[in-house]
């Protein structure tokens, strides 16, 4: 269009300088006219191309802002997915693993029977007490020193531990539990006692001194069946302290040493949507 524009002062030029020629040297008023006509022509012409180039323009310019405006607001609705699927898959974690520590009827069940068998032996293994001397007592003979009352075995004192901490009271449990690592130091629940150190620390909010006790769980029990549970809540404790990276360390960990435990399950959906 734009060449057929262009051509046409070349048409007017050309019907002036033939009515140039035909007449002898001056174009007449027709000529002058149609040439005037012509150059209007073109100016509309071009007048009605630039209106058409700029609605294209206006157009695509209008197009590509809904379309800029469509992928921003996806990409923000995918990013609150993400958001929201990590934290449910969290929660869930941290509800499943809960339930399983305080309501493992199996577990505990044992561990009140071990601990009432303890009682039964501490109490046999006490001596009979003596009666206080009287007069008819043989001269010379010394009074019988009463025993002091036997310490509790380690299973006991981890079910007192553990009752203090579903009645609320971390210090009294944390007293019982120290008793127990301090005096059975090889007794196979002293893992558990250390588990139930740590969260009686989380009840009093003391994260630090929490995340400190989990370690020693894993660090020091590799082997025992509390390992993967203290690895699994030191990463959900670095990650609700926005350490994503030390969190992502922990739970790989424990899906590649413990890639069996219930925990590494929870831990493989976790870092599918951990940033």
């Amino acid at each position: 269009m734009i060449a057929g524009v262009a051509r046409w002062p070349l048409r007017a030029a050309a019907i002036v300088t033939m009515s140039t020629l035909s007449t002898g040297c001056l174009a007449t008023r027709n000529d002058v006219r149609l040439l005037q006509e012509e150059l209007r022509a073109m100016r509309a012409a071009a007048q009605q191309q630039e209106a058409a180039r700029r609605a294209q323009q206006d157009a695509a310019m209008a197009t590509l802002t809904a379309t800029s405006d469509t992928l921003r607001a996806l990409s923000a609705r995918v990013g609150k997915l993400q958001t929201d699927v990590g934290q449910e898959l969290y929660e869930m974690g941290r509800q499943l693993v809960t339930i399983q520590e305080l309501t493992g009827q199996s577990q505990a069940q044992v561990q009140r029977l071990r601990a009432q068998l303890e009682e039964r032996s501490a109490e046999a293994a006490q001596p009979v007490p003596v009666p206080p001397p009287t007069s008819a007592t043989t001269p010379g003979a010394s009074p019988t020193t009463p025993t002091a009352p036997a310490l509790p075995g380690p299973t006991r004192l981890l079910e007192i531990g553990r009752e203090q901490l579903q009645r609320g009271s971390p210090g009294a449990a944390r007293e019982a539990l120290d008793t127990l690592v301090r005096a059975y130091p090889t007794a196979d629940v002293v893992p558990a006692a250390y588990a139930y150190i740590a969260e009686s620390y989380v009840q009093e909010n003391e994260t630090a001194a929490a995340d400190s006790v989990y370690r020693i769980v894993f660090e020091k029990y590799p082997k025992s069946d509390r390992a993967a549970n203290a690895l699994y809540k030191l990463a959900l404790s670095n990650r609700a302290q926005s350490r994503p990276a030390a969190a992502r360390a922990l739970l790989e960990r424990l899906v590649r040493e413990y890639p069996r435990a219930d925990e590494a399950q929870f831990a493989r959906d976790l870092l599918r949507t951990l940033r």
